[in-house]
Order: C-alpha cells, then structure tokens, then sequence
C-alpha cells in the first residue's frame, strides 16, 4: 500500500503549534542579583533603588541645599553677622532691611543663621570624623582577629557606652576646654563605640564567607583580605550609620553650644543662637524658634536619609536572597 501524504488542508491530522522562544533574561539562575539584570552593578542598583524612595531623594535634596549654604554663606549674608546696632535692637520679623528681624544686640538673625549653617554642619563632620577614625579600625582589628585582643577591646567599649553621653561630654570639655573644637571631639569619642560595635558585627560575620575563606587558603595577607573583600562589604551598612548618626551628632552639638560649651561669641551656631534667644524668649521668641526650626528640619533629614539607605540596603539583601 501507498500511504498518503497528508496535505496542510487535511482535517485528521492535528495542527502543531511552535511556542515562542523565551526570553534571554528568563534562561538566567535564579540566584542572579538584580544588578546583573539590569547592568551597571550594585552600586548601581542601590542608587536606582535609593531613587525610587522620595523621601531619601528629598532628603538629599535638602542636605545638598545645607551644604551649599554651607560653602557661600560668608558671602551672600545681606548684613554682617557680627556688626552690633544698639538702635535696631529685637526688631520684629519684615522689619526693613531684616527680614527675620534682630537680636539682642541689634544683629541681623538671617546672617547669622545662615553663617551658622556653616558652622553646624563642620561640627557633624568634625564629630564624625573623630568617631570613625577612633571606632573603625578598632572594629576591623576586634572583628577579625578575635580572641583576648576582641574580648578586652569589647569590655572597655561596654565602658564607655555605660556612661551618660551628655555628662561625659561636659566632663571631657571642661577639662579640654570650651570651644567648638574640643566640644565635637568629646562627642565623637561617645560616638565611637557604636562605630566600634557596627563594625566588629559586619566583619565577624564576613569573615567566615566562603570567599574570605577561599582568599585565606591561598596565602592572601591579611591586609589584603580586609581591603579588597571586607572592607568594600561594610561601606553600606557603615553608610547608613553615619546618614543616622549625624542627626545625633547635630544635637549634641546643639545641646553643648545651649550650656556655653561650644561655639563661643560672637561667632555664631544655630546651637548658641538658642540660647541668646532663650533669655529673651518672652519679648521675642523669634529669636529661639528660627535656629530650633533648622535644627529640627536638619536632623528630620538625616534620620529621612538613614532610613531610605537603609531600606535600599533592605531590598538588596532580599533581591540577591
């Protein structure tokens, strides 16, 4: 017998149907982190995921905003902010040629909040430099080495943190001295411990990662091991940390500059100008709210941008999980 080719028209025969072929990206592990996906890395990907967080992209905005006030504030002051006028003394907000009004002493209060941004913020970065100069690498060596050398370096940070933060950093400028110097490097130093402590957890638990392990078996030096796979793994954690802790240093800079203790006259902080203005705060509150305003706003921005990092750093841990 002759079998009969069936013809395309042939209604026994059933009709085949081809599914597309997938797409690339579908073939991919499911363990690839989204940064491969998307292409440019995972600083990359943190910044796209950071940008998706208004409130941290408004938060930087903000922060951006200080620190240029910050670098040209000497030279957009409309008055100087030092210059006395005993015959324009407590002016009212609107007043001409004082928009936010004068102080006790006749001086211009938008000219000095806005030489005192700068002043502020030197104070946040004086503070934090001090604390991760002290604290990081004591919470590499801890972390890493272990032994007798972290128990006892642990202990006396347990010290430390045992002592009321504000007393211990009127005890350390009284002894050092008042000055805005002296006051930001005790409240770094009370900073430093939790530095310490962050730190030694991130390593520790870096350190038994497979490819530490892997880096160690081959001879790798120990500084090697730190700078090319530890060290790089701490920066986002350690990132958001200083985005929070800056508000807490703000404060404290605030708190000691109010007791006298930091910026000394006639140099201005937002710190000190709240304090001049409680005395007065019956005749003209103004005085005291336009600084607490800032401060509040300033420290609301960096608990912001700390909390949108570390959602970022969150959904990365979760993504690549």
């Amino acid at each position: 017998m002759t079998q009969r080719e069936p013809s395309p028209a042939d209604p026994s025969v059933p009709e085949v149907t081809v599914a597309p072929a997938a797409p690339a990206a579908s073939a991919m592990p499911a363990g690839t982190p989204a940064a491969a996906v998307h292409g440019g890395g995972a600083w990359a990907d943190f910044r796209r995921r950071v940008g998706k967080n208004r409130g941290a992209v408004i938060a930087l905005c903000v922060l951006a905003f200080l620190l240029l006030v910050a670098f040209i504030g000497p030279y957009i002051t409309p008055a100087d902010p030092n210059a006395q006028n005993l015959r324009a003394v407590l002016l009212d907000p609107f007043s001409p040629g004082h928009l936010l009004g004068t102080d006790q002493l006749g001086r211009d209060i938008l000219s000095r909040l806005i030489v005192g941004t700068r002043v502020s913020l030197l104070a946040i970065g004086l503070a934090l430099v001090v604390a991760m100069v002290v604290g990081v690498p004591l919470g590499f060596l801890a972390g890493y080495l272990g032994g007798r050398f972290d128990g006892l370096v642990m202990r006396l940070n347990d010290a430390a943190m045992s002592f009321p933060p504000l007393l211990l950093a009127i005890a350390l400028v009284a002894v050092l001295g008042p000055s805005l110097r002296n006051a930001m490097f005790a409240v770094g130093i009370l900073m430093a411990p939790r530095f310490l402590r962050l730190v030694r957890g991130v390593v520790i638990g870096l350190k038994e990662e497979t490819f530490v392990e892997a880096s160690r078996s081959i001879g790798t030096p120990t500084h090697m091991i730190i700078l090319r796979h530890i060290l790089p793994n701490t920066l986002s954690p350690l990132t958001v940390a200083i985005a929070v802790t800056a508000g807490y240093a703000m404060l404290s800079e605030a708190g000691l500059s109010f007791l006298g203790l930091g910026v000394q006259p006639p140099d201005a902080s937002w710190g000190s100008m709240i304090r001049e203005g409680f005395l007065y705060f019956g005749r003209s509150p103004w005085l005291g709210i336009f600084p607490g305003v800032l401060i509040a706003l300033t420290v609301f921005t960096f608990v912001t941008l700390g909390d949108g990092l570390r959602d970022a750093l969150g959904r990365e841990e979760r993504t690549e999980s």
